[in-house]
């Protein structure tokens, strides 16, 4: 692009931190090596991938990803806790790679590598050189709630590689080229199928931009096309939800009122640290100082704006940690271009690279399965770090990311066996009741169908009872809480007893319960559940 077609900002930027072209390697470089220096974002995204595609099939499939299968085997244009889009990859990629696990994961590899190399191009577009690009490729890769992203296939999966996108492209877009709103309001959309989170980053930036000479653009047909074009995609979904009576509000104000843990806003900020590795912060930080403060990047500032909306947001709502975590790639190419201009000494500028490189890695498997869970468990005792999440809900040696990979074949393989045992006569009324989405999920998913499954828990309770007339129920429940006084009888067959899984999935009876007391339909509607 010629020097005089380049945005304002990029021009500032350029002169202001002297990116020329004859400094932008800054290290003597051997031949053999140069070409492949000179393509951070082509080797870091090659190097993404294939770490994703190897350590993507270690432990088991999560609770969420099953759940979305099940979901994606009945496509809708919407469900209680999510939109379509994630369900649909996820019904599709276990159809395509026949139940591989590896297979189930390829969107999200494929998703982290291009949000790496996106990154990379972003540092490029705030007119970083060399350094800066490799630098802010290393951060997303060492970030380590970026990297469970690209293992599990949930609503997050997408988010870090729209959010960087959707930013890129507001940046020509509030520069006057008014072809970029197009994009805008198509990434907006296509965000908003995946997760509703979209909503809060739109808000936030648009806060930014209201704050700041950029707003002069509201005057102009742009932004009001986008918007039209965002809400246009999204339009099916916000149907379904208010045909249902807006569920994803019911499940978002249960998360507020107990589900979710409150933080005070430095514990919320430490959290944010932490999960992307401290090792990251000093860059990501950087970005927002030279953001807010440097005239150089006064053009851009409501980026950093958007971060200090984005956060008092997540606080209202108490939200969980991760929620604002796909904001961090832009924060982290700007930072990777601010640093490339204060640390002029080559030592100092390779000192950053190694401190993420052996930060990354060495914490790497905290997020990433990649040692077997018993070298896991003693890895992170041996660092002194102890397994966190951002609910009220009891924890054991693993994390919970981890922990959910757990359990789910053994009591696929129990539930079939118990209700195989079944008299055929009883077989034919039988359905497996489960508390919650996971285990109803496992069931239906890896026993490919079988047993029947019901749930009152989010949108299997819109599924319905089906032909439960509470004849014959298997159920799962704590051994203090065996329904007596529910049934006429309840027997226990089985108990799970899966080590590394979750505390709350582990231990209980499996029961195989006769002849309940208040029949379905009328006792459906108060088993509801949404959290």
């Amino acid at each position: 692009m010629p020097a005089a077609a380049r945005p304002a900002w990029r021009r500032a930027v350029a002169a202001r931190l002297r990116m020329r072209s004859s400094d932008r390697g800054d290290i003597a470089i051997p031949n053999l090596l140069a070409l492949p220096v000179r393509y951070p974002a082509l080797v870091l995204a090659a190097a993404q991938l294939g770490l994703h595609i190897w350590c993507n099939g270690h432990y088991g499939v999560f609770r969420d990803e099953l759940y979305f299968i099940a979901c994606g085997w009945r496509p809708d244009w919407g469900y209680v806790d999510q939109p379509p889009l994630m369900p649909l990859i996820a019904a599709s990629s276990w159809h395509i790679f026949t139940g591989s696990l590896r297979g189930l994961r390829v969107v999200p590899a494929l998703a982290g590598a291009a949000t790496v190399a996106l990154t990379v191009r972003a540092a490029g577009e705030l007119g970083g050189g060399l350094y800066a690009r490799w630098l802010a490729g290393l951060c997303v890769m060492a970030a380590g709630v970026l990297q469970v992203f690209s293992v599990l296939l949930v609503t997050d999966t997408l988010q870090p590689l729209l959010w960087t996108a959707l930013t890129l492209a507001l940046m020509p877009a509030l520069s006057g080229r008014n072809g970029w709103w197009w994009g805008v309001g198509a990434l907006a959309g296509l965000a908003f199928l995946t997760k509703y989170m979209v909503l809060f980053q739109v808000a936030s930036l648009g806060l930014g931009i209201l704050a700041m000479p950029q707003r002069r653009v509201l005057g102009t047909h742009g932004p009001w096309l986008a918007a039209l074009l965002a809400l246009a995609i999204a339009a099916p979904n916000l149907a379904w939800q208010a045909a249902h009576g807006f569920p994803f509000l019911e499940l978002g104000a249960n998360a507020m009122a107990g589900k979710n843990i409150v933080l005070s806003p430095p514990a919320f900020l430490r959290e944010q640290v932490l999960s992307l590795n401290p090792v990251t912060a000093p860059v990501w930080a950087a970005g927002l100082i030279a953001l807010l403060t440097q005239r150089a990047f006064a053009g851009l500032r409501w980026i950093a704006l958007g971060w200090v909306a984005l956060m008092a947001m997540m606080l209202m709502i108490h939200a969980k940690p991760y929620y604002p975590a796909a904001c961090y790639p832009m924060l982290m190419a700007a930072g990777a271009v601010a640093l490339e201009a204060w640390l002029r000494p080559r030592p100092l500028r390779a000192a950053v690279v190694g401190t993420v490189i052996v930060g990354g890695v060495g914490l790497a498997p905290l997020f990433l399965p990649v040692l077997p869970v018993e070298r896991f468990i003693a890895y992170q005792h041996a660092l002194g770090l102890e397994p966190s999440t951002g609910e009220n809900r009891a924890l054991g040696t693993l994390p919970q990311y981890y922990a959910d990979m757990f359990g789910w074949h053994a009591l696929a393989a129990k539930v079939a066996q118990a209700y195989a045992a079944l008299p055929a006569q009883e077989r034919a009324q039988a359905v497996f009741f489960a508390g919650n989405y996971g285990e109803a999920a496992a069931v239906e998913v890896l026993d490919a169908g079988t047993v029947p499954v019901i749930s009152a828990h989010n949108n299997y309770f819109l599924w319905g009872p089906g032909r439960y007339d509470g004849s014959v129920v298997l159920l799962l429940a704590r051994p203090d809480r065996v329904p007596i006084g529910k049934f006429d009888s309840c027997s226990p067959v089985g108990i799970t007893n899966a080590a590394y899984a979750m505390p709350d999935e582990t231990g209980k009876l499996l029961l195989v319960c006769r002849n309940r007391h208040r029949l379905p339909p009328v006792s459906w509607p108060a088993l509801k559940h949404y959290d």
